[in-house]
C-alpha cells in the first residue's frame, strides 16, 4: 500500500508543478495580487481537478468511448476561455498605487475551475491516473477516494507553489513599467499554450 500512495504521490505532483494553463495564471494572480487573492484561483483548479479525477473513477469506460468528442469540445471551448484569460493578463494595466491593485478584480474561484474543468490536459492526466492507480486494485472505490484526495491535497501544494512564486516575482515589479511587461509576457506564455492545445489536436 505504502508503495502506492507513493507511486500516486508522485504522480499527482508531476501534473499539478508541470508547466501549463492553470499554473500560468496562478503565477500571473500571485504576481499582480500577491498569494491570499491568488490562492482563490488555486482552490478553484484544485475542486475541479479532484472532481474530474472522480468523475472518471466512476465513468471511466464510458469517458473512453465519449473521450475523442469530449476532446474535441474542450479543446475548442477551453481554448477560447484560456484566450480570453491570456487577454485579460496582457492588457492589465501596472499600477504603483496599492490601492489601485485592491480594487481591481483578481482571478476568481470559478474562473479556476473553468481553467482546470475545460483544460483536456487535466482529463487525461485524471485518467492515466484511474487506470494506473486505482482500476487494477480491489476495492476500487477504495482505492478511487484516497487518489481523490491525493489529488486535492498535491494540486492544491502544486498550483499554490506557483501562485507563490508570482507572488514573490511580484516584489521585483515595484514599477508600471516592469509590471506591463510581466503582465503581456505572462499572457503571451498562456496564449503560447492554447496554441500548443490547438496544434496538438
Amino acid at each position: 500500500m505504502q508503495s502506492i500512495l507513493l507511486s500516486m504521490s508522485v504522480f499527482a505532483f508531476v501534473g499539478a508543478v508541470s508547466p501549463g494553463p492553470v499554473n500560468i495564471i496562478a503565477a500571473s494572480a500571485g504576481a499582480q495580487f500577491g498569494y491570499q487573492k491568488a490562492v482563490f484561483h488555486v482552490l478553484g483548479a484544485t475542486f475541479a481537478y479532484t472532481f474530474i479525477v472522480l468523475l472518471c473513477g466512476l465513468g471511466l469506460e464510458q469517458a473512453l468511448i465519449i473521450l475523442p468528442e469530449m476532446t474535441g469540445w474542450l479543446t475548442l471551448f477551453g481554448g477560447l476561455f484560456l484566450l480570453y484569460m491570456a487577454f485579460k493578463i496582457a492588457t492589465t494595466v501596472g499600477t504603483e498605487n496599492t490601492e489601485d491593485l485592491k480594487n481591481t478584480v483578481h482571478p476568481t474561484f470559478f474562473e479556476g475551475v473553468l481553467s482546470q474543468g475545460l483544460n483536456p490536459k487535466a482529463w487525461l492526466v485524471a485518467m492515466s491516473g484511474v487506470s494506473l492507480f486505482v482500476l487494477k486494485h480491489s476495492p476500487t472505490m477504495l482505492y478511487l477516494v484516497i487518489f481523490c484526495a491525493i489529488s486535492f491535497v498535491v494540486c492544491f501544494l502544486g498550483v499554490s507553489a506557483w501562485a507563490a512564486a508570482g507572488n514573490y516575482i511580484g516584489r521585483y515589479l515595484s514599477t508600471t513599467k516592469r509590471q506591463v511587461t510581466f503582465n503581456i509576457v505572462m499572457g503571451l506564455l498562456l496564449g503560447g499554450t492554447v496554441v500548443h492545445m490547438f496544434w496538438g489536436y
